[in-house]
């Protein structure tokens, strides 16, 4: 009797852990909440996560540094070359973030680029692991970075009296099942609007044009909301 009810438990368990599945994968994982977009001339950001690098580079400049002898620099993630010094946001989004991404400014859509990977799509765990526990640099042995496919989606916005220019660099982990683009070419965006989404853990980065007179108001670390947390002022 007692062996019949351990087993009728376990099944019982089982069943939860299986429903507790199926409900965060094709329920859950879609969930898509209101955002209360701020107003003003701010940059905001383009997803949920953990702010992982944030640096302003120069061209030619590297972004980080993976590993010994493997630096990344601003052409490995957005497959682009640049002759202006950009600031440079990558956000790391766990499996259970809201995976919706949003245009981080008002502006036009001047391209968008999908880049299959270079050899194979790499799980993110190296830097799931290292967000978790809380261990700096995060990006540390994350091949994703350079190596995933990855959509590229360039923005022209009007900033503080100037014209930059803006990309979100949405790329693929390793259980990936895809990255959708809402919108096209030569479309004007409000800034929050929804442009995509990438399926199960991913990273996106944005990259913008620096202007003297701006302000970065994330470091390492800082967790973020798309279309709600302010990156730039």
């Amino acid at each position: 009797m007692e062996t019949a009810s351990s087993f009728k438990l376990l099944g019982y368990c089982a069943l939860i852990v299986v429903a507790a599945w199926f409900f965060w994968r094709y329920v859950w994982f879609f969930r898509n909440p209101p955002r209360n977009i701020p107003a003003g001339q701010n940059i905001v950001s383009p997803a949920d996560g953990t702010v992982v690098y944030v640096k302003v580079v120069q061209p030619n400049e590297p972004v980080i540094s993976i590993k010994r002898g493997l630096a990344a620099g601003i052409n490995d993630i957005v497959r682009d070359d640049f002759d202006a010094p950009k600031v440079v946001i990558g956000i790391f989004m766990s499996p259970l973030d809201v995976h919706y991404n949003r245009a981080p400014v008002s502006g036009t859509i001047e391209f968008i680029r999908h880049y299959p990977s270079k050899r194979v799509n790499l799980h993110m765990t190296p830097m799931h692991f290292r967000v978790l526990l809380n261990m700096r640099p995060y990006y540390a042995n994350s091949l994703h970075i350079v190596e995933n496919e990855r959509t590229v989606t360039r923005m022209t916005a009007a900033f503080k009296g100037e014209n930059i220019s803006c990309y979100l660099v949405q790329i693929a982990g390793g259980s990936v099942n895809g990255i959708d683009s809402y919108v096209s070419e030569g479309r004007e965006v409000a800034k929050g609007q929804i442009l995509g989404m990438i399926r199960i853990g991913s990273q996106v980065d944005l990259i913008v044009s620096k202007l003297d007179d701006m302000t970065v108001e994330v470091r390492p670390g800082d967790k973020v909301r798309a279309g709600v947390s302010v990156l730039i002022r």
